[in-house]
């Protein structure tokens, strides 16, 4: 399988809403209070075209499998971004995707000058926080900002300087 990581396109909206909710649905993750209910699931090109802000998909073999973005962190100080709705399906886990992804979103967060990265998660996706940990994530005691998701009982951060 021949895999891509690149910037989200206008046509990917669709199937990348679909391949989103599904992984967030395998996970049991609550419809309300998370990444679910966001109303950019659906627009999501449209959502990361502002200043600061980069959503990237996987894409293997012409399918869409999965994606992540950052954008500044909501009701925060201006230097933390949030690393948001990094999602793969199945078929993409497990092939290094992940760790592709999170650097190539901490350096572009770094040139938009942000100086930490902070993250929300669910406590059973163990490995996903097993490879933010392996990246440098710490966990924290307490949510920051105000991202709207407070089903998201895990919360991490990473120094980027």
């Amino acid at each position: 399988m021949e895999c891509a990581i690149r910037p989200v396109q206008l046509t990917d909206n669709k199937v990348l809403a679909q391949v989103l909710r599904q992984v967030l649905i395998e996970f049991g993750v609550p419809k309300k209070g998370t990444a679910y209910a966001d109303p950019e699931l659906d627009h999501m090109f449209q959502a990361y075209s502002k200043p600061n802000h980069a959503y990237w998909v996987v894409e293997c073999d012409g399918e869409i499998l999965g994606g992540a973005g950052i954008a500044p962190l909501q009701n925060s100080d201006t230097h933390t971004c949030e690393l948001q709705k990094m999602y793969f399906d199945v078929n993409a886990r497990g092939k290094g995707l992940g760790k592709q992804m999170i650097l190539k979103l901490l350096d572009l967060a770094q040139d938009f000058g942000f100086t930490h990265c902070y993250l929300e998660t669910m406590s059973n996706m163990a490995a996903a926080q097993k490879l933010y940990v392996a990246n440098g994530f710490s966990y924290i005691d307490a949510p920051m900002g105000n991202t709207g998701h407070y089903s998201c009982p895990v919360w991490m951060i990473k120094s980027l300087v």
